[in-house]
């Protein structure tokens, strides 16, 4: 079963150039554990008026990169970007998913 996700989560204003770069520099182990879950198409997109980023990826399996919070790699990235995003309590992105309302292949 494959499936696709999307979710919003907030950048802090002024990270814009900070959020691509690391993103350009993507840690090799958290690429390898997002790939693991079953994720093989991961976009990111910047609302450059609102600071929102909005993400979409493509599954394979009934899990995504939004259910990898237990890893300790992915956790040391959220630490790591903690400072740039609006984050959560356990320095996790706010995140909130998005309902797919119309799809074309």
């Amino acid at each position: 079963m494959a499936k696709r996700e999307a979710f919003k989560m907030y950048l802090k204003k002024g990270f814009e150039k900070e959020y691509e770069w690391r993103h350009r520099n993507i840690w090799t182990e958290v690429k390898a554990k997002i790939e693991a879950s079953g994720v093989y198409d991961y976009s990111i997109f910047l609302d450059e008026k609102t600071g929102v980023l909005f993400a979409v990826q493509k599954c394979r399996g009934t899990e995504g990169s939004q259910d990898l919070g237990e890893e300790e790699i992915i956790r040391k990235w959220w630490h790591y970007m903690a400072n740039i995003m609006e984050t959560n309590k356990d320095e996790s992105p706010v995140s909130e998913p998005l309902k797919e309302v119309f799809h074309m292949e």
